[in-house]
């Protein structure tokens, strides 16, 4: 999966997964894995300032919290590293460990691309940047998962690696609608002219990526937001961001997502350690980052 993010990966870290209901047997059968870090020098000396801030705050160390209530059957890794000039994110067994890759290109755009204001829909740089990077890393893990716990997967796996992001996303009650919307914000550039210009034309080669197009990612993203709480997020229909014709079943795709993650990840997610940090407020009070010298 390609995506964006930038130095204060801390902020991404910081996010746990909350989940809810006991655990079932099978969680406490597991041997506890080790999520391993890697801070890869870059390639290119452009990224040594970025290389040492991530250390500085220590951003993967967050991640490993963040990711800590996966009761994982082996060690995994999670590696930041230059990518020769591609802005990319991944996940992979590398040696027969699974492996999540963030290329400091990657790290550095969605940096670059920042908000400079609230929008509209009141997003600020913060969220922007938390929203992106925690969907990024909770896409990729979703890949993980699926992997090492055996997930069977019906249709296309990045889809299903979304939705896994997006549901752990929607658990974080306080924090919530501003991972989203922040998560939402990468695809500000695809929609945002579609009100003046509703028609979309691409290249037949752009429908053979095993990836959605950015606008159905948006579209699916919003849905699973809505159909989880109709009330909660009745703004983003009513203020236009999700059309009624996809709203009308939200609940339902919502309730099958909700059905497949309490069957298939649930039983290998410590609850405990989990509500421990449900319930913080990880993103009032951050700042901004440092713009780019």
């Amino acid at each position: 999966m390609q995506i964006s993010a930038g130095p204060p990966l801390a902020l991404l870290a910081s996010v746990t997964i909350a989940t809810s209901g006991p655990a079932p047997a099978i969680a406490d059968e597991m041997a506890a894995g080790r999520i391993q870090i890697a801070y890869v020098p870059p390639k290119d000396p452009a990224h040594q300032p970025l290389y040492a801030l991530l250390q500085q705050r220590r951003a993967l160390e967050k991640v490993q919290t963040a990711f800590g209530a996966f009761r994982l059957p082996r060690d995994v890794t999670v590696r930041t590293i230059g990518c020769d000039g591609v802005a990319n994110a991944w996940y992979q067994p590398i040696d027969g460990r699974p492996t999540v890759t963030l290329c400091y290109e990657y790290l550095q755009e969605v940096w670059e691309k920042l908000p400079q204001q609230t929008n509209m829909a009141g997003v600020t740089q913060v969220d922007a940047l938390a929203g992106q990077l925690f969907f990024a890393v909770a896409h990729e893990f979703g890949h993980l998962s699926f992997d090492v716990y055996g997930v069977p997967v019906f249709g296309r796996e990045e889809d299903a690696a979304d939705n896994f992001a997006t549901y752990i996303m929607l658990h974080f009650r306080d924090d919530a609608r501003r991972l989203v919307g922040g998560a939402a914000w990468s695809y500000n550039m695809f929609i945002k002219d579609f009100k003046d210009n509703p028609k979309a034309t691409l290249p037949l080669a752009a429908f053979s990526s095993n990836h959605g197009q950015p606008e159905e990612r948006y579209y699916n993203l919003l849905c699973i937001t809505y159909g989880s709480d109709q009330k909660h997020y009745a703004d983003l229909v009513e203020n236009g961001y999700l059309p009624q014709a996809r709203a009308k079943d939200c609940k339902y795709e919502f309730d099958v997502l909700q059905f497949a993650f309490q069957q298939q990840i649930m039983p290998h997610i410590d609850q405990e350690r989990a509500s421990q940090v449900m319930v913080t407020d990880w993103l009032t009070g951050v700042v901004p980052p440092p713009p780019m010298r």
